[in-house]
């Protein structure tokens, strides 16, 4: 009986140390692999407020400013870390405003977003009225696609508009008043493309399907996950979180806010 019990606890020992090898402590799960943070940890933690502002796009009514005062009152440099994701890049096709403004706002969006398309067309043009044609304000625009296969496929169509200095069109037919209805299957990217004044069709096609533009992306998409955003559109000012297709008031305290900090520095 001695030695039946201490094979069983020697098989347990086996099973045990096996399981460790297998997985070492600290190790994710392959199912909580999917969506790796491609920030810093100190960003992540910073980020936790954009998560739990993010705004609930699939929501029947409209909702309230989300924290207002807070946005307006709290320094550009609330999360700093939250600023290093602000890629300045003079070339990106995908961007709007001098590389070097004071503010810099990051959307993050889905072209099927009913939310996405208000902002669009309702607050984004007095931003760019406002702030982006005075030198104050940059956007940088963030493909986070949540809802299929047609909203990848609009975001990888968009960016191989921008590959031909033509995002910011295709954007514009993209969220146009009815256009979300008509689907983003293939004949429809086609059409915005031509909407969108992109001049190689052949070369739109060949980059619409191409490894560069899922790994664009998939790239975008992963940042806005390491946030914890769950929903569109939600935004940083600066390294301020802003969520949703608030009214315009919203966006211009928060971007007075970020300006009037930056101009201490």
């Amino acid at each position: 009986m001695p030695k039946n019990t201490k094979s069983t606890k020697n098989t347990k020992t086996a099973k045990a140390a096996q399981s460790t090898k297998a997985r070492k402590p600290g190790t994710a799960s392959p199912a909580k692999s999917r969506k790796p943070f491609l920030i810093g940890a100190a960003v992540v933690a910073a980020a936790a407020v954009l998560g739990i502002a993010s705004y609930q796009a699939t929501s029947p009514d409209p909702k309230p400013a989300v924290n207002d005062s807070a946005a307006a009152d709290a320094p550009a440099d609330t999360h700093p870390e939250l600023t290093k994701l602000a890629r300045r890049d003079a070339k990106d096709p995908l961007a709007q405003g001098r590389a070097d403004a004071p503010v810099v706002m990051i959307e993050y969006a889905d072209f099927k977003c009913s939310y996405c398309g208000k902002f669009a067309r309702d607050t984004e043009p007095q931003l760019v009225k406002k702030y982006v044609d005075n030198g104050t304000l940059r956007i940088e625009w963030r493909n986070f696609p949540i809802f299929g296969a047609e909203s990848e496929a609009a975001a990888r169509g968009a960016w191989a508009a921008g590959q031909q200095g033509r995002f910011w069109q295709f954007h514009a037919a993209a969220y146009a008043e009815g256009s979300k209805e008509k689907g983003f299957g293939a004949d429809r990217l086609k059409e915005l493309a031509k909407e969108a004044g992109v001049p190689d069709a052949a070369r739109f096609a060949a980059d619409l399907d191409g490894d560069a533009a899922k790994a664009a992306v998939k790239k975008d998409q992963d940042e806005a996950y390491g946030l914890g955003a769950s929903s569109t559109p939600s935004f940083l000012i600066n390294g301020t979180p802003l969520a949703g297709a608030q009214p315009m008031d919203s966006f211009a305290q928060a971007i007075d806010a970020a300006a009037k900090a930056a101009a201490k520095k």
